[in-house]
């Protein structure tokens, strides 16, 4: 059962943009709920996945703060449309404590600061979204891409308008009816500057967060053998 929920995690993530592309090509009338309902199962699996696997308390504590100061810190900036530091620190959970660390840093942060914004049917898609940059940068992390700074950078900038983008395709998709792509250009070009913000606030968080809060997380990882 562990190894099936391990081996569904990519094709779980891979699957909700397709679903929803696919959407969008066969005029599906009821995109907004079939792509939600999708974008549930791979939340699900995830949850699953980290709950089968039975995890120590010393082990989950550092997603549970990680997520509860990524939560914190969403509140915080409120006043400054997307300036947030969320992204950045699901990058951080993720290149310190792997890829399925950085998705639940994510995907709880979307879920707790969303009782302060108010929860709804975007609540799942947040958490997916700031989960898959997570587990990006896990697997990035894994594969050394991280050890040129110009890489982890730009890396940053690039997920946070690819989350404004994934955002942006589902409202269009699910609820601008009749699609059409003139709509779809002008809602795009709409959200670009707040896109930008988030870009270049997640670059700026890691610019002044990554490297030192790096090394007191890798401290504590090496300490209590995480």
């Amino acid at each position: 059962m562990k190894q099936l929920l391990k081996q569904l995690e990519i094709p779980a993530l891979v699957g909700v943009p397709v679903v929803l592309l696919l959407c969008a090509f066969f005029r599906v009338a009821q995109t907004a709920v079939l792509s939600l309902g999708i974008v549930l199962v791979a939340l699900l699996i995830f949850f699953v996945n980290y709950e089968t696997a039975k995890p120590a308390l010393r082990q989950i504590m550092p997603t549970v703060v990680l997520g509860a100061l990524a939560a914190a810190g969403r509140i915080l900036f409120a006043p400054i449309p997307n300036f947030k530091p969320v992204t950045a620190l699901c990058i951080l959970a993720g290149v310190v404590f792997g890829r399925r660390a950085g998705f639940m840093v994510g995907a709880l942060a979307a879920l707790v600061s969303n009782f302060f914004f108010g929860q709804g049917p975007w609540t799942p898609w947040q958490m997916y979204a700031w989960g898959m940059i997570g587990y990006g940068a896990g697997m990035l992390a894994e594969r050394g891409w991280f050890k040129h700074p110009v890489v982890l950078y730009g890396y940053g900038f690039l997920s946070a308008i690819a989350y404004g983008v994934l955002l942006n395709t589902w409202h269009v998709i699910g609820f601008v009816k009749p699609f059409t792509w003139q709509g779809a250009l002008l809602a795009y070009g709409a959200s670009l500057p707040f896109d930008a913000i988030h870009a270049v606030a997640t670059v700026a968080f890691l610019l002044v967060i990554f490297a030192p809060w790096r090394k007191k997380l890798e401290r504590i990882k090496k300490k209590y053998e995480l």
